[in-house]
């Protein structure tokens, strides 16, 4: 990887940490530019994956305020996001690198379409909050809603927040910000249970998991400060440019 390589890694863990602080998706900036400097496949996959981590950990304690009071319930949404985690990221090693090839580019047109609908997504949420009282703590339905969550984001990991954000907002009587907070926390706990299977089990490139590592806690602490100011519609255009060019990239490969 030459020097401009590199910064343009780092400049993509940027600002995946920051759209994963606010929202997620952030996979769907990093994975194209590794694709383009030549990384395989499943070795681009799993060194994002690993790389992310600690720019999860920045998002996460970023918002910590809203934590406050989910303990009892991140338990359990935890458990089950763990148990997905570690289940998608066997399927990722144990599947042939040709079946990841094959599906992945439907799983980015999945998260791109996830992307999109978001805003709709945010305000049936905002207008069922404001109808009815619901539930405080994940049911049977949340958690098994969260596990498939988890096995999604082991294996791929592309808008697994977006995912995440939409099931609780459904299924949770909880304010946007605390619901985010959480969904930093769950993401977090996949991209770990996932990252550590891909150390002992995986081929990674350790030079883009530094780049990525470090720019993606700079994104992080960005993302959950002043990600809420950045124009949505913006945001979400550049999400789908990058994830069409990522799309047409493995196509053609």
């Amino acid at each position: 990887m030459t020097f401009w390589e590199g910064f343009l890694v780092l400049l993509a863990g940027v600002g995946a940490g920051s759209i994963n602080a606010v929202v997620g998706s952030g996979t769907l900036i990093t994975f194209p530019v590794l694709l383009a400097f030549g990384l395989p496949s499943v070795t681009a996959n799993v060194s994002n994956t690993i790389g992310l981590v600690p720019g999860t950990v920045s998002g996460a304690i970023g918002y910590r305020r809203e934590l406050v009071g989910q303990g009892r319930r991140l338990l359990r949404m935890g458990t089950a996001s763990l148990l997905g985690g570690l289940l998608g990221a066997y399927l990722l090693v144990k599947l042939p690198s040709k079946a990841f090839d094959t599906i992945v580019p439907v799983l980015i047109l999945l998260a791109l379409v996830l992307v999109v609908i978001q805003p709709r997504v945010a305000r049936a949420m905002a207008a069922r909050r404001g109808d009815a009282e619901g539930p405080t703590q994940a049911g049977p339905l949340l958690l098994a809603g969260l596990f498939l969550a988890g096995v999604y984001g082991g294996y791929f990991g592309a808008a697994q927040g977006v995912l995440m954000i939409a099931m609780m907002g459904i299924l949770l009587q909880e304010t946007m910000l605390r619901i985010n907070a959480a969904k930093n926390v769950l993401a977090l706990i996949v991209n770990a249970v996932a990252a550590v299977f891909f150390i002992f089990v995986s081929t990674v490139d350790w030079t883009a998991v530094l780049l990525i590592a470090v720019g993606s806690v700079i994104g992080g602490q960005v993302g959950s400060r002043v990600g809420r100011r950045l124009p949505a519609p913006a945001l979400r255009g550049i999400i789908v440019v990058v994830g069409l060019v990522a799309v047409t990239r493995m196509l053609i490969a």
